[in-house]
């Protein structure tokens, strides 16, 4: 008999056939109220769950008495209680790598837009305001051989680093829980303090996992820090910024700017201060969003389900 499995996601159709040879699938294209009970429902026999941004806790677990593995099709997993999770017995794996390049595409894509302006000048063009040649109020800024500050250099924070140092000759800092020797010598990155990175760097970009320590760590003290010229670019996740220290440093003119794709309320609030503020480039959460690396995002989430299930060890099992 075919393992019970939850896929909680819309899934392309190759990632459903391919679990469908493994398991017995209960599929939700969505939760919401309407489909949360059925889902409840299927929890109690499943042995497997597919799927992105399910809080799975004490609750959710304890209802779920023969599940085996819980399987992210991301690579954050902040949505999961991992001590819970091993205190069970329970397999836990995300989708890091296969995203990496297209993280770093959006992130880089983000910093020169932030740099040179281009969602407000578009909306300049739209609106009929350009109407002569061009003065010193349409400027952006250079990022070219600028001093870009790195926080988080795993796989993503590296493939931004290439971007920055081989296309744009950029100088390379960055802050990471250990050094990465590989990236000094590629890049001539220069590994340095928190503090040392935000009051040197040109671009400060956050590209940190969410976890206990990470959360909030850049606030009003760190914002105080950077240049009156720096502009801020978060990849990460939105709690690790105190968003309203973010709006008062932009407001302020304390930083020149921010490129953001995450927030601490997502999607973002109707009537949040930061889209009232022309020096912020505001972006849904996009970084992995392309067709081709969902989907490798999706087989790998399956991979790690079906190996797992098979008594075998996941592809990319959590710790």
């Amino acid at each position: 008999m075919k393992p019970k499995v939850i896929v909680y996601k819309k899934m392309d159709a190759s990632v459903l056939e391919y679990v469908r040879n493994y398991c017995d699938i209960t599929y939700f294209e969505k939760l919401d109220a309407g489909s949360y009970p059925a889902f409840l429902s299927a929890l109690r026999e499943a042995e497997g769950i597919l799927g992105s941004g399910l809080r799975v806790d004490q609750a959710l677990l304890d209802q779920a008495p023969r599940l085996k593995i819980v399987c992210n099709t991301s690579a954050g997993y902040d949505n999961l209680d991992l001590p819970e999770l091993r205190k069970r017995g329970i397999m836990a794996t995300n989708t890091p790598d296969v995203l990496n390049e297209t993280v770093a595409d959006a992130v880089f894509g983000l910093l020169l837009a932030t740099a040179r302006r281009m969602p407000e000048l578009d909306r300049a063009v739209r609106t009929g305001k350009w109407k002569s040649q061009l003065d010193s109020s349409w400027y952006g800024v250079d990022v070219h051989h600028k001093v870009l500050g790195i926080i988080g250099l795993g796989g993503i924070g590296d493939a931004i680093a290439k971007r920055a140092s081989l296309g744009f000759g950029m100088e390379i800092l960055y802050h990471n829980r250990s050094r990465n020797e590989d990236c000094e010598k590629r890049y001539n990155a220069r590994y340095c303090s928190l503090d040392e990175l935000l009051s040197q760097s040109d671009y400060v970009c956050l590209m940190t996992p969410l976890t206990p320590k990470t959360q909030g760590m850049i606030g009003q003290r760190e914002f105080g820090l950077m240049k009156d010229s720096a502009i801020f670019v978060n990849g990460s996740r939105g709690a690790t910024v105190d968003e309203e220290a973010l709006v008062q440093a932009l407001r302020q003119k304390k930083i020149r700017a921010a490129g953001l794709d995450v927030f601490a309320e997502e999607p973002l609030p109707p009537d949040h201060a930061l889209l009232q503020l022309d020096n912020a480039v505001l972006l849904p959460h996009i970084g992995s969003a392309t067709g081709e690396t969902r989907l490798k995002m999706a087989m790998l989430g399956a991979q790690n389900l079906v190996a797992g299930l098979a008594g075998n060890n996941p592809p990319s099992l959590l710790g």
